[in-house]
């Protein structure tokens, strides 16, 4: 009726996990996390930089707005209220104005050291937090910019490409 076992016949286990089994599984783990963060770190670097981007393009128009009132561009960013305003990463954004007394000497320059504006520069150090006048320096290709007074505003590499 019942099967007896025999004496020799290998013993059942109970069900479960080896150590090298869950150390598999943990490893795999691992492996998903680690790319998840590499994702997650690229998406909020993509939002920081349209961020930048966006509040560039907002100050090119109150500073559109002031220089039709004022007829001239505002002498720093407190002449539009947006005094020590921070970028993304933290930092205050940058304004020189071109025309002022050696305006022209601070302004951004191009490969062929041509400045990028007319007018005014308006930028954001980047996530690395360094620039350099010229845009094509390693140190300022991660600067979002604003170039071609104000028809290009973007990552400074996009711009030198």
């Amino acid at each position: 009726m019942f099967a007896q076992s025999h004496p020799h016949s290998p013993r059942r286990t109970a069900a479960g996990l080896t150590v090298v089994e869950l150390l598999f599984a943990l490893m795999i783990v691992g492996v998903l996390f680690g790319i998840a963060q590499a994702q997650y770190s690229d998406y909020r670097e993509r939002i920081r930089r349209n961020q930048a981007i966006q509040e560039i393009t907002t100050l090119q128009v109150v500073i559109g707005q002031y220089v039709l009132e004022e007829r001239k561009v505002p002498a720093s960013l407190a002449d539009i209220g947006r005094a020590g305003m921070q970028d993304p990463w933290g930092r205050p954004y940058v304004y020189t104005d071109i025309g002022a007394p050696g305006g022209h000497g601070a302004a951004r320059k191009d490969h062929s050291l041509n400045p990028i504006n007319s007018d005014y520069d308006i930028y954001s150090f980047g996530p690395d937090g360094v620039s350099k006048k010229q845009l094509t320096n390693q140190d300022s290709l991660d600067d979002i910019v604003r170039a071609r007074d104000g028809a290009f505003i973007g990552v400074a590499a996009d711009f030198v490409s």
